[in-house]
């Protein structure tokens, strides 16, 4: 059983930058898409970025430019580095594994962290 555990999140005002990070247990990390998803108050849980095992990174219209996702296998971990944060970037953050191809749907995600909550100030 994969476990994903999600830190670096919090307040910001707009205009700043955070890190994510998400570690994962297990021995097969490097052959796992992984994905950062969010989801507002009232809202649906959404794409943010992903990458697969050996592909090119994914990002939803509204963070390109923005946000940056990466990974470091050596450390089973993903990271999401969020830069010119908005307001509407506000939501828990969750970190998603699969070993199934990458796709930007969460119903194909195996593992989930338990969320970070981020929080970006006008």
């Amino acid at each position: 059983q994969v476990q994903l555990v999600e830190s670096g999140g919090g307040l910001v005002q707009a205009g700043g930058s955070l890190r994510l990070s998400c570690t994962a247990s297990g021995r097969t990390f490097s052959t796992y898409a992984m994905s950062w998803f969010r989801q507002a108050p009232g809202k649906e849980r959404e794409f943010v970025a992903g990458l697969g095992s050996g592909g090119s990174p994914y990002y939803r219209d509204s963070v390109k430019g923005r946000f940056t996702i990466s990974r470091d296998n050596a450390k089973n971990t993903v990271y999401l580095q969020m830069n010119s944060l908005k307001p509407e970037d506000t939501a828990v953050y969750y970190c998603a594994g699969t070993q199934r191809s990458f796709r930007v749907y969460p119903e194909i995600y195996d593992y989930w962290g338990q969320g970070i909550q981020v929080t970006v100030s006008s």
